[in-house]
């Protein structure tokens, strides 16, 4: 084969994968001494580095793109309007408004920018702390480097453990065990021999060899694979809600300002300047100009808080969504589980009589290899209380090591007194060949072989021999079946308890792995997760024997096994077309796809470089509870981000037709500049919205567009009317000085612009605290937090000021001094009250309860028995500890029946106290029943749910006995455990 040059092996011109290895050496100019310093920096310019591409953003770009966006196009067409349009009349151009507006957009840009920026290079810290190393062969000795500084031609050492950095081609040495799991879905590990090609992203499970690497990077099957994920990409729930509440808002103000138009100038036809500076008022007042800010500076500090609990966040915005996650596809092997073999002690079967668990286990050991082991011989190894004890008081002799042939170990060995043995362990067909089994010894190793299987579990036989002739070569005397050991995964020790609270929490668990079905049931069973799984071959037709379809069954089924990427990816499309929100974990490159198209991606702890990359959240520690605890998180920072959307939409009507209403009623020009300032100090108040102190829904919690948007007209059109009438009072009656005694300031416009200004000013900024709480404002369950209380007064105290001594001829204002400014200080807090009562009735009319949606209630109601309960939407946890509690209050009942009867069952010198009253008689005659428990599902979901005892499964049969609350819901007839 002709010599190529290194660009066209990087353009694929050569199959490196099948050539012999010598070639390889050829193509890539290079030996099996490696490479030096300066040619592998040559070759890293061709190749680039070995890592998937990253996509770097121009800052500067980043931050011109904070203000450009409707609600910013509005403010800038403001900002050119004072300049432009605002210069008839005879007056200058409004300088200070434009100034201002500018000042106002760059202040909204910078600190979202900087929160952003900040929360970013956090997380790319913790992503640089999980970038890979490798042990590679530089300038003639073994060196620890990145990963990423690999390029074709390198010589690396792999190793038991080790995740290897990039495709190459094994050289001289013992096979390996590798594990593609994460990258074919293949379960077990497969062997690969010298001239053998091994994946990046594959992990070394057995052995320790040499290899040159062949490609990196995007050039990888990783790579590759991974590349074709970044096709898909998903406009995110926040950006449409955040467009749809943008779009309400313009669409408020581009009503006002077509009718302030009309009025103005087709019927009352009012000066030029006049009514320009009335259309700047609505403009500048009227858009949220901060939303966009307080969001993403609200979710930037959430994302810093998730990176400290373990989920790194890539897209703020899967934040918002993962508060509304109800289903969470979780992988088995890993996350629920530990991905470490382990023998079930309790299940062990020993077979002669003369021998125990301990004795089995040992004799498993000793076939074992205490170094460079391998899955198997690690977890039989680990049951010992110390390792050294597998080789403690005996003198190895030979090893036997696994091998695809016979499917077993064996070890030969003489104990202190110089008597030989030899112990073996491997497949059960194997050893019962071996020891010669038959009848009723071969029928019940076949029975617990196959009880195993149905469990889940994987059996390994050990068998035992005596050598009288003391030599390794000898066929000793024959075997004898020891016993069988159950291999299992177990599941974490937190899986369990992490699943019960995400249930409470309204998310349902669906296991979705590449194991045997009957693994699934057993790690479901075990989880208390439900055993209502299937095979993926369910998901390929509708099932004719169920009225069920597909989707029905994906929606109600508790997992899924022996599934292949495309599965999981079709559940993750199903689910959603039913409008679930859903979550998926990952750790490998057959999982990217179904990472990348789920709402919320999660990388697991350890996961590869693909599934990182097409992922959303990235988690830095093992197992689901971080999961639960980023969850609560993600809820506090969408409480916080919806209570602010709905008081922009209030403030928005209340500026909007407040002031249009004053301008066209009265003919009252209002300053832009003064609004302007409220702006202002609105905006740098409600900053401190992201660290308030709020309640976490328990529930799935959504952006009801409807809810907001009524929500806000009403409560805006309510602070209009309240600013009406407040101008009413001050400018066509004498009220105010009539009953407080304070000068009259009728006619006066720049003190009616003062008293106008410190009244929507403080309303506004006081409304934050109506739309922060589900119940009353003042409640201090729901308080709010210490920023926001001394922000809110700090800000109140400068526009107070502002209203009592400012003398500003060019915003038109005048101070009207410390009495008016108590008086409408007093108005604004009596008007204020009636707007809890609104927010009531509004979720009244919308959802035909005032308090159902109040946190508090919510775990209440989450205990009634629902008319029709969706999974997920009532913690079933919740509806068993209301049955427990139910037969607490009829215990508590029959107690105080027999206490008025005289009844007791105390036993007095070894015998039962005489039953003293004759109504007892009559009680026992009709005793009243039982509390029947609320029924959560089939018998299987029942028995899940009924308490454990003594740390296991409660199913009894018969009557039941005293102390016992396993009510089945079903009626179905109880099993005895085992």
């Amino acid at each position: 084969m002709a010599e190529m040059s290194l660009e066209e092996i990087k353009n694929g011109k050569v199959d490196l994968e099948k050539i012999p290895v010598d070639e390889v050496f050829k193509q890539l100019k290079c030996t099996r001494k490696g490479l030096t310093s300066g040619e592998s920096e040559k070759r890293l310019q061709i190749f680039g580095p070995n890592k998937l591409e990253e996509k770097h953003e121009n800052k500067f770009l980043k931050f011109l793109g904070f203000m450009w966006n409707p609600l910013s196009w509005v403010m800038e067409s403001a900002a050119i309007m004072a300049i432009v349009l605002a210069n008839g009349g005879g007056k200058p151009p409004d300088w200070q408004d434009f100034i201002g507006i500018v000042v106002l957009l760059i202040i909204n840009s910078t600190i979202s920018f900087i929160e952003e920026n900040t929360a970013g290079n956090a997380a790319a810290a913790l992503m640089a702390n999980l970038a890979p190393q490798a042990k590679v062969l530089r300038d003639g000795k073994w060196q620890e480097v990145e990963a990423a500084v690999l390029v074709p031609g390198d010589v690396i050492s792999i190793k038991l453990g080790d995740i290897v950095p990039a495709d190459a081609r094994l050289l001289e040495g013992d096979p390996l065990k590798i594990d593609q799991a994460a990258l074919t879905g293949e379960s077990l590990p497969v062997t690969r021999s010298p001239g053998d090609e091994v994946f990046s992203g594959s992990t070394c499970k057995q052995g320790e060899i040499d290899a040159v690497v062949i490609a990196t990077g995007i050039h990888t099957f990783f790579g590759k694979a991974a590349h074709l994920v970044d096709s898909t990409n998903n406009v995110g729930h926040f950006q449409q809600v955040l467009t749809s509440i943008g779009n309400f808002c313009i669409i408020s103000i581009g009503v006002g300002v077509v009718i302030e138009v009309v009025v103005m100038y087709a019927f009352q036809h009012r000066e030029y300047r006049a009514g320009i500076d009335n259309l700047l008022v609505l403009l500048i007042g009227g858009i949220p100009i901060a939303m966009p800010t307080v969001l993403s500076v609200t979710m930037a500090i959430g994302s810093h808080r998730l990176s400290e609990q373990g989920a790194i966040t890539k897209r703020m915005t899967a934040i918002e969504e993962m508060a509304g996650m109800d289903i969470l596809c979780s992988d088995k092997t890993g996350t629920l589980t530990l991905n470490k073999l382990t023998v079930d002690k309790s299940l062990i079967e020993v077979f002669p009589e003369r021998m125990d668990a301990d004795h089995l286990i040992l004799l498993a050991a000793r076939a074992s290899r205490v170094e460079n082991q391998d899955a198997i011989d690690a977890s039989i190894v680990n049951m010992l209380k110390d390792p050294k004890e597998a080789r403690a008081g005996i003198t190895e002799v030979h090893f036997l090591p696994f091998n695809p042939v016979e499917k077993r170990t064996a070890i030969t060995y003489y104990d202190n007194n110089g008597d030989w043995h030899r112990a073996s362990k491997g497949a059960p067909e194997q050893i019962i060949e071996l020891c010669d089994l038959k009848g009723e010894v071969s029928k019940t190793a076949h029975k617990i072989i196959a009880n195993f299987a149905d469990r889940g579990l994987r059996s390994l036989a050990v068998a035992y021999q005596t050598i009288p002739d003391k030599n390794k070569d000898s066929a000793g005397s024959p075997w004898e079946f020891v016993g069988l050991l159950p291999l299992f995964d177990p599941p974490r020790h937190d899986s369990a308890e992490t699943i019960r609270r995400a249930l409470e929490l309204g998310v349902s668990v669906k296991m979705i792995t590449g194991d045997q079905l009957a693994i699934g049931i057993e790690t479901g069973r075990r989880l208390g997760m439900g055993t209502n799984m299937y095979p993926s071959s369910a998901l390929l037709t509708d099932n004719d024997e169920s009225s069920m379809t597909i989707d029905e069954l994906i929606e109600k089924a508790d997992g899924f096994a022996g599934v292949f990427p495309e599965h999981k990816y079709e559940i993750v499309r199903r689910l959603q077309d039913r409008l679930h929100i859903v979550g998926m974990t990952g750790d490998g490159v057959n999982d990217a796809p179904a990472l990348k198209k789920a709402d919320i991606g999660i990388a697991v702890a350890d996961a590869t470089d693909a599934a990182r990359s097409a992922s959303d959240i990235v988690l830095t520690e093992p197992g689901l509870s971080v999961i639960v605890s980023a969850v609560l998180t993600s809820r506090a920072i969408f409480q916080r981000m919806k209570n602010y959307t709905i008081y922009a939409v209030s403030i928005t009507i209340r500026i909007v037709f407040g002031f249009l209403l004053v301008a066209l009623i009265w003919k009252f020009d209002f300053s832009p500049f003064m609004v302007l300032i409220i702006a202002i100090l609105n905006d740098g108040t409600i900053m401190t919205i992201s660290k308030d102190r709020v309640k976490p829904s328990p529930v799935p919690d959504s952006w009801k567009l409807n809810e907001i948007f009524a929500t806000g007209i009403v409560l805006g059109a309510y602070m209009a009317i309240v600013t009406v009438l407040f101008f009413w009072l001050a400018e066509d009656t004498d009220f105010f000085s009539a009953t407080f005694g304070v000068k009259s300031i009728r006619g006066n416009h720049e003190e009616l612009t003062a008293a106008l200004y410190l009244q929507v000013s403080i309303i506004s900024q006081a409304l934050i605290f109506v739309t922060r709480t589900r119940g009353w404002s003042i409640s201090y369950s729901e308080r709010p937090g210490i920023l926001l209380v001394v922000a809110f007064f700090i800000a109140q105290l400068l526009a107070t000021i502002i209203a009592v001594y400012a003398k500003w001829d060019f915003a038109g204002i005048s101070g009207i001094g410390w009495g008016w400014a108590g008086v409408i200080w007093l108005f604004t807090v009596v008007t204020y009250i009636p707007l809890d009562v609104l927010k009531f009735l509004i979720r009244l009319v919308l959802t035909g309860h005032a308090w159902e949606n109040h946190p508090d209630n919510q775990v209440r109601n989450a205990k009634k028995k629902p008319k029709k309960r969706k999974r997920g939407s009532n913690s079933e946890t919740s509806l068993i500890m209301e049955s427990r509690f139910n037969f607490f209050l009829f215990c508590r009942r029959v107690s105080r029946r027999r206490r008025a009867t005289g009844r007791t069952s105390a036993k007095l010198n070894g015998r039962k106290r005489k039953e003293s009253s004759p109504g007892l008689r009559k009680w026992k005659r009709s005793p009243p029943p039982p509390p029947r428990p609320i029924c959560t599902g089939t018998a299987t979901r029942c028995r899940r749910f009924l308490p454990a005892k003594d740390g296991g499964r409660f199913k009894m049969e018969g009557k039941q006995t005293k102390g016992d609350f396993g009510l089945l819901p079903c009626g179905n007839k109880r099993r005895k455990q085992g």
